[in-house]
C-alpha cells in the first residue's frame, strides 16, 4: 500500500518539526514550546516508546539492531561506513513510524517534534511554517558528544572503557560521530530551503530569544 504525500500532508496540518544537528537546543525547544503553547509534545527518540510492539527484524532490521548484534563491543567497534549505514536505515523506517503516529496524535490538537525524519521527506508532508532547521557547529557536534549528562552517552562511553583497546575504540566511535555529524550534511540542512536558526555559541543561554524566533515562524502567538 502506498499513500500519496498530498494525503499525508493533510493530516499532518497540526504538527511542528523541529529537525537539525546536535547541541543547537532542538530538545529544549520542543518541550518549551510545548508547555508554552499547550502543544502534545514529542521528544527525541519518542517513537522508541511504542515502537517495540510494532517492528520486526524482518520489516525493520536497523530498528532491531539491538536485539540481533552480538553484544556492546560488536556496536562500538563499527566503522564509520557501517555506523552511517545503520543510522541512516534507522532514519528510513522510523519516518514510517512517526508519520503514523504524528497523523493519530494530531487530530484535535498541535503536536511539536524533535524529528528524524529526513529534509526529503519533509518537503513532500509539511509546508515552510511547519518546520524549523536548527544547527550547531558539525565540530561542535563530534566533540561535546560525550559531555551531555545523559544515561545513554554514560552507557557507551562505559562500554567503551571496557573495550580491549579503549583508545582505540574511542578515536573509532569518534570517527562514526564525526561521520554522521559531518559538514556535507550541515550544508544539506543549512541549503534545505526551510526556516534555519544558527547556534553558534553554545555557553550562551539563548533560551527565551529562540523560544519567541520559534513561536513566530510556528504562528503560535496567535493561538
Amino acid at each position: 500500500m502506498k499513500i500519496n504525500n498530498n494525503i499525508i500532508k493533510h493530516y499532518l496540518k497540526n504538527v511542528l518539526f523541529i529537525n537539525g544537528t546536535a547541541y543547537a537546543g532542538k530538545s529544549t525547544m520542543v518541550s518549551l514550546l510545548a508547555e508554552k503553547y499547550g502543544l502534545i509534545e514529542c521528544g527525541e527518540n519518542y517513537h522508541f516508546k511504542f515502537a517495540g510492539e510494532i517492528v520486526n527484524v524482518e520489516n525493520q532490521p536497523n530498528m532491531c539492531y539491538f536485539q540481533t548484534m552480538k553484544d556492546w563491543q560488536e556496536f562500538v567497534n563499527r566503522t564509520p561506513d557501517e555506523y552511517e549505514k545503520w543510522i541512516s536505515g534507522v532514519e528510513r523506517e522510523v519516518a514510517e513510524l512517526e508519520v503514523v503516529e504524528l497523523i493519530r496524535m494530531s487530530q484535535n490538537q498541535k503536536v511539536i517534534v524533535d524529528t528524524n525524519i529526513s529534509i526529503d521527506i519533509l518537503r513532500e508532508i509539511a509546508d515552510y511554517h511547519q518546520v524549523a532547521i536548527m544547527l550547531t557547529s558539525h565540530v561542535v557536534s563530534e566533540e561535546k558528544f560525550f559531555d551531555r549528562k545523559d544515561a545513554d552517552k554514560a552507557f557507551l562511553k562505559e562500554k567503551i572503557l571496557e573495550a580491549e583497546d579503549p583508545e582505540k575504540t574511542m578515536a573509532n566511535f569518534k570517527s562514526c560521530i564525526a561521520r554522521v555529524n559531518s559538514k556535507e550534511k550541515y550544508d544539506d540542512y543549512l541549503n534545505s530551503g526551510f526556516f534555519t536558526l544558527i547556534r553558534n555559541d553554545t555557553d550562551v543561554d539563548t533560551k527565551a530569544e529562540i523560544l519567541d524566533i520559534l513561536a513566530t515562524h510556528f504562528k503560535l502567538k496567535s493561538t
